[in-house]
């Protein structure tokens, strides 16, 4: 006599496998949200902790806190005032080097892009490769190199007269700005999205009689104004933080920017640090508003650059 076979099990429906998989994309979302939220919260929690004890007036500052103490605007009212350093002067010096940085180096970087993306000469990719290879080196090992020749340039040199004044503080702005306009992240990122635009666009324009110029601003420029933009946001950051080599500088204190003259905050025998949290929350928030109003673009601007 033969044992019954057994039922044979019963197969899951299309719809509980469904079932099944979106348990498993939500329960790994969560996951995934849970380990996001945690790395905001670190990486956050120092600019909120210099946040809140900038508003205190006493107690201690090395102790971590969620909430302050006692609320007091007596350290920004300090900054502000200007009792301990020319505050809005080192914002109108931050503001004019920014500009004058952003727009001197988004201008070189999409120059000399297009000849190595787009025009053919012998060596153009060997010259690529060879200023690629520059990044490797450290900001710090250009320091003496950009010293000396700031010295050589003149640009550090006291001028007396009547435009002695204007030249002084011109070529003060000058010797702070020249050495970072040559950036070779942004060299590469418009390259990349230059690299990206058709070939047949370009080639169209140049039998219609477009020169070399008119393409590069009527086409180039406007096709990959997201990247562009992008690395505008990138240095704007880089000559807002600027803060080494303006104090390597023999400037004068009311010619320093912002994030570089907020150290006079801290004196030879006594430090305000609830003074000097205050500039530094004041100097990060022009950053997060630019940021803001562009992160649209900057987005945009990298992912057509790796693209690209």
């Amino acid at each position: 006599m033969t044992a019954a076979k057994a039922p044979p099990a019963a197969q899951p429906t299309m719809s509980e496998l469904k079932r099944r998989r979106l348990r498993r994309t939500r329960w790994l979302n969560a996951l995934a949200y849970l380990v996001l939220a945690l790395i905001a919260l670190i990486t956050l929690y120092p600019f909120y902790w210099t946040f809140i004890t900038s508003l205190e007036s006493t107690g201690n500052i090395y102790d971590a806190k969620l909430l302050p103490g006692n609320l007091s605007v007596r350290n920004y009212a300090a900054v502000f005032t200007g009792t301990t350093i020319p505050f809005w002067r080192m914002v109108v010096n931050s503001v004019v080097i920014c500009t004058v940085g952003v727009l001197g180096s988004v201008t070189l970087a999409s120059l000399a892009a297009y000849p190595l993306a787009r025009m053919r000469f012998p060596g153009r990719d060997a010259v690529f490769i060879a200023i690629l290879v520059l990044m490797v080196l450290p900001n710090e090992a250009g320091l003496i190199v950009n010293y000396v020749t700031t010295i050589k340039l003149g640009l550090l040199k006291v001028h007396a007269g009547p435009l002695g004044a204007v030249l002084n503080v011109v070529s003060q702005y000058a010797a702070i700005v020249l050495p970072s306009l040559a950036s070779i992240v942004g060299l590469f990122l418009i390259r990349q999205a230059y690299m990206g635009i058709p070939a047949e666009l370009i080639e169209a324009a140049r039998i219609d009689g477009a020169k070399e110029l008119t393409i590069w601003r009527r086409i180039m420029l406007p096709l990959t104004l997201p990247t562009i933009v992008a690395f505008a946001i990138l240095e704007f950051v880089a000559f807002w933080n600027s803060f080494l080599w303006a104090r390597i500088l023999p400037l004068d204190e009311s010619m320093l920017p912002l994030s570089a003259g907020l150290l006079n905050l801290s004196g030879q025998f006594s430090t305000n640090s609830r003074a000097v949290m205050a500039g530094a929350v004041l100097t990060v928030l022009p950053i997060l508003v630019v940021f803001l109003f562009g992160q649209r673009y900057f987005m945009r601007g990298l992912e057509g650059a790796v693209k690209g």
